[in-house]
């Protein structure tokens, strides 16, 4: 986690620390439904992927979802997370590599308290966005 004084010295068009992930397989996608109870077919069984007029099965975008939370809330911590909105721009397939970034878009202050907006992206290994994102996160 980055320290306040840290956070504090952030400006503008900064980066935070990247997250890079393993790729997806088929034990990540088991593994994931699992876990959040979400057993769709199109994420865990080929034949009913391929009638759908998909190659395979892909990952769940909520998974792409909880990488950037991660991102966020292992850099910032989960109490300074003041806010959280995602938005699904693409398939993550088997084989990709997520790598979760993000920036400072704004530094703002709401009832005395300075806070960062960070723009955030999931993207493959060839830089393609699955899921793009913004954060706030409390300073102090």
């Amino acid at each position: 986690m980055t320290t306040s004084k840290t956070l504090k010295d952030l400006q503008v068009g900064d980066s935070i620390p990247e997250l890079q992930l393993p790729a997806i397989t088929r034990k990540t996608l088991a593994v994931y439904a699992g876990a959040s109870g979400d057993h769709h077919p199109l994420h865990i069984d080929l034949d009913y992927a391929r009638e759908a007029g998909f190659d395979d099965v892909f990952a769940h975008g909520m998974l792409s979802a909880a990488y950037l939370g991660r991102l966020i809330t292992g850099w910032a911590g989960q109490q300074r997370l003041r806010s959280l909105k995602m938005r699904f721009t693409g398939v993550t397939h088997l084989g990709d590599a997520p790598r979760c970034s993000g920036r400072v878009s704004e530094r703002f202050e709401v009832d005395g308290e300075p806070r960062l907006r960070i723009e955030m992206q999931c993207a493959n290994q060839q830089g393609e966005a699955k899921i793009v994102g913004e954060a706030v996160v409390a300073m102090l």
